[in-house]
């Protein structure tokens, strides 16, 4: 299974079946600050929707192609960090992450995506990692940019939420840029 120490606080967890409620409870203490970003907010109403995502994210795991991972701050689960897919022919994937309302300014996220690269880099042995956030979401794209990602370019309109469309800037970082973590 998939587990890291980030350090005596936060730990880096495989989501798994048991963990739907407290999945489900966060999301919905989160809703409103959550909603802003990210697309699939509404779709969660129940324990059972979150069950659905981590069921989906167990697959994506046992057939070597992505994973979600809960983070858990000092036992509570936090948000959700993961690979979207793996394309093996490239050796490459995208990282995914959030936080729940109240865990940010932290440097959890920062810490997690340092886990989730050298995971990537030395355990999968790929050779391109993509983060992609809105262009207005700020905080999401310090991250890259903490971590040495080059920001290669603006995807217009990539992404529709809720009532209207929000660009999206592509950073990636490769194999070759890893010794600056």
């Amino acid at each position: 299974m998939f587990y890291h120490q980030l350090d005596e606080d936060t730990e880096l967890r495989i989501l798994e079946l048991r963990h739907a409620e407290p999945l489900y409870l966060i999301t919905e203490h989160s809703r409103r600050h959550l909603r802003t970003w990210l697309p699939w907010v509404d779709d969660i109403y129940q324990p059972g929707d979150s069950r659905k995502f981590i069921e989906m994210g167990l697959k994506q795991f046992v057939s070597q192609d992505g994973f979600h991972a809960g983070i858990w701050y000092k036992g509570q689960l936090a948000g959700v960090i993961g690979l979207h897919g793996i394309h093996w022919g490239n050796r490459s994937t995208s990282i995914g992450y959030w936080l729940g309302d109240g865990f940010e300014g932290k440097g959890i996220m920062t810490k997690a995506c340092k886990a989730l690269i050298h995971h990537c880099f030395h355990d999968l042995n790929l050779e391109r990692i993509e983060i992609r956030a809105a262009s207005r979401n700020t905080k999401s794209r310090a991250i890259p940019e903490r971590l040495g990602f080059q920001e290669e370019g603006r995807l217009r309109h990539a992404e529709f939420l809720y009532d209207h469309f929000v660009d999206h800037i592509v950073y990636a970082r490769l194999k070759s840029d890893e010794a600056d973590i």
